[in-house]
Formats: C-alpha cells, sequence, structure tokens
C-alpha cells in the first residue's frame, strides 16, 4: 500500500493557485510531496508553452530535472490520447524518449491503448492499467494484456458516490474472476477522491491524491499544495 501524488493532470492553469506546470513547479511540489509522504509520483509532461506533452525534450528535461532532486523516486507519466491526439504520434514520441519514466499510465478505453502497452513494454516502461468501467476490465483480460502490467489502476469518474463505488465494484469482479492478481491502486475524482483513499487503506490497495484528482482536503478546504493533500492521505491510510 503506498500514497502516489498526482501532481497535475490535464487540469488548467487557473484551477489551482500551485497547479505545477513548468518543469520548477513541477519539481518543487515533487520534493514537498515525497517530504509529505508520497511514496511515488504521477504527472503530466507539460511544455514549454505550459500544454501537456510527450515530446521527447519535455519528457527528458522533466525527468531528469526530477531525478536530479528526487533521486530514487519512482516517477510515473501519463500517455492519455488526448496529448498528441494521433495514435502513430504518440508512439513515435514514446520511441524518442531518451530517459524513461519508471511507469506510465495508459487508459484501456482508447482505441490506440494495446499498441502503447506493447510499446512502453518492450522500451522496458512499467505500464499501469488504466480502468474507469467494467467494460475496460474486460477488454484488458481479453487482449491478454494484464501480464504487461506493473498495476491496475481502478480510476472512477463518476461523481455519485454510490455509482462510483458500483463501478470500482464491477471493475474489480472482472479482475477476480479473470484470476489477475496485479496490485491494484484505487482512486476518484473531485467528490469521490477521499472516500476511495478510505477504501483503499481498508481493502490494502494503494491509493493516489493530489491536483489532477482534486483540491480539497477531508474537510472539505482547499488545499495550499499538494503536499497538504499528501500528507492527509498519508494520515487517514494509517488510521484505517
Amino acid at each position: 500500500m503506498i500514497v502516489q501524488a498526482c501532481l497535475n493532470g490535464a487540469r488548467p492553469r487557473d484551477f489551482h493557485p500551485r497547479l505545477p506546470v513548468t518543469v520548477a513547479a513541477i519539481v518543487a511540489d515533487a520534493v514537498e510531496a515525497v517530504a509529505a509522504g508520497a511514496a511515488e509520483l504521477h504527472l503530466h509532461v507539460r511544455g514549454a508553452d505550459g500544454a501537456e506533452s510527450l515530446a521527447p525534450a519535455a519528457v527528458d528535461a522533466t525527468l531528469a530535472a526530477l531525478r536530479d532532486r528526487l533521486p530514487g523516486t519512482l516517477i510515473g507519466i501519463s500517455t492519455g490520447a488526448w496529448i498528441e491526439q494521433d495514435d502513430d504520434r504518440r508512439l513515435a514520441m514514446i520511441d524518442g524518449w531518451r530517459l524513461l519514466p519508471d511507469h506510465a499510465s495508459v487508459n484501456l478505453g482508447e482505441a490506440g491503448a494495446p499498441a502503447v502497452v506493447e510499446r512502453l513494454h518492450r522500451r522496458g516502461i512499467g505500464v499501469e492499467a488504466g480502468l474507469a468501467s467494467a467494460a475496460d476490465a474486460e477488454r484488458l483480460v481479453r487482449l491478454g494484456l494484464a501480464p504487461l502490467a506493473l498495476r491496475i489502476l481502478v480510476e472512477i469518474e463518476e461523481q455519485a458516490l454510490d455509482a462510483a463505488m458500483a463501478s470500482a465494484d464491477a471493475i474489480l469482479a472482472v479482475l477476480a474472476r479473470a484470476g489477475i492478481r496485479k496490485p491494484v491502486l484505487l482512486h476518484g475524482f473531485d467528490a469521490t477522491v477521499w472516500p476511495f483513499v478510505a477504501r483503499a487503506a481498508r481493502q490494502g490497495f494503494s491509493a493516489r491524491v493530489g491536483l489532477e484528482d482534486g483540491a480539497t482536503l477531508p474537510d472539505g478546504t482547499t488545499a495550499a499544495a499538494n503536499a497538504a493533500l499528501v500528507a492527509a492521505a498519508v494520515a487517514m491510510m494509517r488510521r484505517v
């Protein structure tokens, strides 16, 4: 069980005053998050214009800066299809990385996900297989991609808590029926962040928090930065 810090995601600059989009800001936030108890990092690399990017220059510069300040900390990045908006270009970008993340997340609901999973695996990058629905889990099983995954991300977007929990139940049921025993990282989004941190702790799963998933603390107040969210999650995991 770990707490992973998800630093920025696809959030716009005005989502939070401390949303890190420059390399310097990402590194500063990452250092604070690790000090607060984050075992790993997940981030969306940003280009010089602040937009999400998989360009080798942006990925290499970000990873180099992070590893200089946080040697030994596992670093993961997103490969979301919306970042490059072309599956062939996305694969070409991955091929061009000189510095490799420890792992990268792949959304199984995307048409190009199987090729991305295979390309990451070929390059020696761990795969976080992102499942947002039972259909995604069934696709993972059907295509035989689970053996290539470092872990399973059960990532729930529904905002109604009952529906969100039911969606997680359905995903986990598909994995159980298929005998998939990969580590699970469970996380919610906005309204469901903290209920899923508590559920992850109860069930022995890992969790993640950060400005990608939500900006509020368990008491409903806005967090000062990613480190405050991480500290609250670590405390909750220990209590539960």
